[in-house]
């Protein structure tokens, strides 16, 4: 462990990645970049919500992100265990933990405790009743010898010792801090069924593994007494620690998942929480983590027009993150600027390399459009790159280039566009459609330099602007007023399925 720094993102397999624990990952990654090492661990010691499943949801989340790993998990050709600190999962670290309490035990730092669940609601109960905090800590009249006696017979927790003394913490982000000992009370560092806590698997992960900085959110600022004082138990170092803002909505909630929940209650659409709904939206991972990186630090910096820098690649923030850039506030999430980001990563795109991401995404949740021509959705991505702010504008039937993924039958008309741009005006709307109908009939090329010249020699002959006789166009074809350029709308549908939506249009409409 001769290298000075080594940073860890060590989740929890309950779910999909939180972009707050992205974030997290984000950070120790680029902090540990060029100057140490950064490892992955995955501390499953939580039997009943860890799966199988959800573990490599968040691996994949991580490798779609672009924050790989070389020490960790082998998943996708990534991971290993170059160094011998491994394995890498918690729950094939028992005999580590176990070691380690005894330790403690022997040492009366630490204890077994035979309440039942019961009988620890009791005494909170009764600390409620007396308006005073629940603090559990070691009887004055506790029996060691006794106790020690019946850990062979009976259920019981291993508790630890906390010292009745303040607690200082030292945070890279936040100061001195200083956890007055009335609020601190003897913990569980083992549970009854004999796996480790979260509170005792991390300090023991973290000293055997060589970590020298812990960068996590700051709601576990709480926690961190708790380590601070087990680690010195324990005669282990202590890392640095710098705990990061926390992240919340606009609305000054805090962002979590049951933001999701609570709008599916609501029948709203959720919003994205967890990098998996961010990535289905169709946002590009390299903006998601440009955006997630300024949501608690910033490279003190200005871009050529003498503005704050805001948008940067991994590599820049690689090279520039440092702790004493970390703000000390809440962070707010505004969707809004994110997808603003992500509109203009999109627009940043040439045609091929737009087409390469839209089919990705098809490929992930909307196979079935992959079925299509390729040139076919080549073309159409073309025309509606200009109109996505997402990847998924351009793969579904709700964006700007729906119209051509739908069956004839299957859109709507737009009853404020019809009646503006079909019923109105002398001669109508209708009048100009029926004439534009049989003028594209009789195209021989059905392109869109062809389709253009054709509605403005119509308009010519007939006196009007170009707009009277493409927007009739426009809603007859797409059910609306709003759509890519005519010529490309049209021509990206082809001539029979043009025609076959005007007269659709016109029997319906009239």
């Amino acid at each position: 462990m001769a290298e000075a720094l080594v940073t860890r993102f060590a989740p929890s397999p309950t779910g999909h990645l939180h972009v707050g624990g992205a974030r997290t990952a984000l950070y120790n990654w680029a902090l540990a970049a060029g100057r140490g090492r950064y490892l992955l661990r995955i501390e499953d010691t939580d039997r009943e919500r860890s799966s199988e499943a959800a573990m490599a949801g968040i691996l994949e989340d991580l490798d779609w992100l672009g924050i790989g790993w070389r020490e960790g998990p082998v998943w996708n050709a990534q991971g290993g265990d170059p160094h011998g600190i491994g394995p890498f999962f918690q729950a094939q670290r028992l005999p580590r933990y176990a070691a380690a309490a005894r330790l403690l035990v022997d040492r009366d730092l630490a204890y077994p405790a035979f309440e039942s669940p019961a009988q620890l609601d009791a005494l909170r109960r009764a600390a409620q009743a007396d308006k005073r905090a629940f603090r559990y800590r070691r009887p004055a009249d506790f029996d060691r010898a006794g106790a020690l006696a019946r850990m062979a017979r009976e259920p019981h927790v291993i508790r630890f010792r906390m010292p009745e003394e303040p607690v200082l913490v030292r945070d890279a982000v936040l100061g001195e801090i200083a956890f007055a000992e009335e609020h601190l009370d003897d913990f569980v560092i083992v549970k009854r069924d004999g796996f480790p806590t979260y509170h005792f698997s991390v300090v023991v992960d973290d000293e055997a593994m060589g970590v020298t900085h812990v960068l996590r959110g700051q709601e576990h600022l709480n926690n961190t007494p708790r380590h601070v004082a087990l680690q010195r138990a324990l005669g282990y170092r202590v890392p640095v620690y710098a705990h990061l803002p926390i992240l919340f909505n606009p609305d000054g909630s805090k962002m979590s998942k049951r933001d999701r929940d609570k709008a599916l209650r609501e029948g709203r659409e959720p919003p994205c929480i967890e990098v998996e709904d961010f990535r289905r939206a169709g946002y590009l991972p390299e903006v998601l983590c440009n955006y997630l990186a300024l949501l608690g630090w910033s490279p003190g910096q200005q871009d050529a027009d003498g503005k704050d820098l805001e948008r940067f690649d991994r590599a820049y923030l690689c090279e520039h993150f440092s702790l004493d850039r970390v703000g000390r506030g809440n962070a707010k999430f505004d969707r809004d600027k994110l997808l603003a980001f992500n509109q203009d990563a999109i627009a940043a795109l040439d045609d091929e390399a737009f087409f390469a991401r839209v089919s990705e995404w098809c490929e992930r949740y909307a196979p079935a459009l992959l079925e299509r021509d390729a040139g076919w959705r080549r073309r159409h991505a073309a025309v509606v790159r200009s109109r996505c702010r997402t990847l998924a504008d351009a793969g579904s039937t709700a964006g700007p280039g729906g119209f051509a993924l739908v069956a004839d039958d299957a859109f709507a008309y737009d009853p404020q566009a019809v009646a503006k741009h079909l019923v109105k005006g002398d001669p109508s709307g209708f009048a100009l459609l029926e004439d534009a109908r049989a003028r594209l009939a009789a195209l021989d090329r059905f392109d869109a330099p062809a389709i253009e010249a054709c509605a403005q020699a119509l308009a010519g002959e007939r006196g009007v602007g170009l707009g009277k006789v493409a927007q009739p166009l426009r809603v007859a074809v797409t059910g609306s007023a709003a759509s890519p350029p005519l010529g490309d709308t049209l021509a990206i549908l082809g001539k029979d399925v043009v025609l076959r939506r005007i007269d659709r249009c016109l029997a319906e409409c009239r």
